[in-house]
Order: C-alpha cells, then sequence, then structure tokens
C-alpha cells in the first residue's frame, strides 16, 4: 500500500485537492471549493484546497487536517490505516466511506 492511501482507503492520489496542491492550479482549487461548498453546504475557500495527502506530512485541507473523525481516529489509535484496526468491520465512522466505495474497501483488507 503506498502512502497515498489515505486512513480510510481513499486513494489521495485522485483527490482533486491533492492534484491542485501539487500543480499549484488556483482553476482547478476554486472548481473543488464550489464543488465541496454546494455539497457540504458550507462555504469553501479555494484558498483551504491544499491537501497533500492524508497519511503524508504536510499541508492539508480544514476538514482532513483536524474535522475528519476517521483520521482523528486512526491517529489516536497510531494504526497505518483503518485496515490495521481490530474494529475495521465494526466502525461506524469508517463505514460512510467502505459502504460506497467498494475499492476503498478493498485496499484496507490489503486485496
Amino acid at each position: 500500500m503506498t502512502d497515498y492511501i489515505a486512513f480510510c482507503g481513499l486513494d489521495c492520489e485522485q483527490c482533486e485537492a491533492r492534484k491542485a496542491t501539487v500543480n499549484d492550479d488556483n482553476e482547478l482549487r476554486a472548481k473543488v471549493a464550489k464543488e465541496w461548498s454546494e455539497l457540504n453546504g458550507v462555504e469553501i475557500t479555494p484558498e483551504m484546497i491544499n491537501c497533500v495527502g492524508c497519511r503524508l506530512t504536510g499541508v492539508k485541507t480544514p476538514f482532513c487536517q483536524s474535522l475528519c473523525k476517521i483520521r482523528q481516529c486512526a491517529l489516536g489509535r497510531k494504526v497505518i490505516t483503518c485496515g490495521d484496526c481490530t474494529e475495521m468491520t465494526s466502525c461506524s465512522k469508517l463505514s460512510e466511506i467502505i459502504s460506497n466505495n467498494p475499492d476503498a474497501k478493498r485496499r484496507l483488507e490489503g486485496k
């Protein structure tokens, strides 16, 4: 598993926020901010769209840095990913991701 796989199994390399950060793409930042604002019903500005990846050292979006309950839990438990947690299959926080994303679940299961 690469360092670009988030604690929840999502692939950070595919995330548009990461792509905008790595490529310093302000147009993509604006697009992502607009989409995420509409999706989440909160104001997200293009300046907030900076993230190198969930498990990597460096800048994160405000959500990924401190609001993501999955990331905070994994950091507290000191696991590499949720796939290393004994409660993975019963975790209500993680189920929000893996119930809708079979690829994330497969990554965490190591398949």
